[in-house]
């Protein structure tokens, strides 16, 4: 199911809502697509409502081991959905804690055993903001209880698996509370991201990827060829009138000063 333009990176985002909605809302996985536009393909694998038990169904079908193209990097987000409370039916996302650390560990080990190139994330599990989600909650759904205690747990049931399996991770639980105000900022509906805590997310993603020295070729966006790179006389042209300026070096276009 993976494939990208010829000799070009493929970067992969999978998981749940909160990577299906990271291409809408200021999201996360838009902005990394922009910054690494003309450098690699972010393809979106994002599928609300699911859990790490529904990763594990299709992730063969995601990412077949046989594919002719396997990615660069994959990041990775589950764990909201298994941290909710288990319903009084049996039905629902809630994926037991123990069940859920090993359900990571399954898909860390497949994600790492694609290629020696392929290069691994995992996002934990991010705060929420309790209050506001109780007045978002649709009418059309059961009562879903979730507790940013869960979500604790469970992200640090992630980062264990992490440290474990030598996997770099984003911890999002703490990260996203740095901000003083981030209850009311960094989410659209107390559970999903604003462009606020969007940009949390991408800064510490970059973060990861500049420090990961002994990745080899670095898959940090400054460190990557830009396509197609060369001066034309057919770029804009300078305020001179003189001459043209190369678009990929512009930088006024940009609103935040990525690192």
């Amino acid at each position: 199911m993976i494939g990208g333009a010829a000799g070009r990176p493929v970067f992969v985002l999978f998981g749940s809502s909160t990577v299906q909605y990271s291409f809408s809302n200021g999201g996360w996985g838009a902005t990394l697509a922009d910054i690494y536009a003309r450098k690699a393909d972010i393809i979106l694998r994002g599928y609300i409502g699911w859990n790490s038990r529904r990763a594990l169904q299709v992730i063969e079908k995601v990412f077949p081991k046989d594919s002719e193209v396997q990615p660069s990097l994959v990041i990775v987000y589950f764990g909201g959905n298994d941290s909710i409370a288990e319903h009084s039916s049996g039905l629902g996302p809630h994926v037991p804690l123990e069940e859920y650390t090993e359900n990571m560990r399954k898909i860390a080990k497949h994600l790492k055993s694609l290629s020696d190139k392929t290069r691994v994330i995992f996002l934990s599990c991010a705060p929420i903001n309790e209050e506001t989600l109780r007045k978002t909650m649709s009418t059309e759904l059961s009562e879903v209880i979730r507790t940013n205690e869960a979500c604790r747990l469970y992200s640090e049931a992630c980062i264990s698996v992490c440290k474990e399996m030598d996997i770099k991770m984003v911890d999002l639980w703490n990260a996203i509370q740095k901000r003083d105000d981030w209850a009311t900022t960094c989410f659209t509906d107390g559970v999903h991201f604003s462009e606020e805590g969007s940009n949390i997310v991408v800064e510490q993603i970059l973060r990861v990827l500049k420090d990961a020295a002994e990745w080899e070729p670095s898959l940090h966006w400054k460190a990557m060829p830009t396509e197609f790179d060369e001066d034309s006389p057919y770029d804009p042209v300078a305020s001179s009138g003189q001459s043209t300026i190369n678009p990929t070096k512009l930088t006024f276009l940009t609103k935040i000063p990525w690192e």
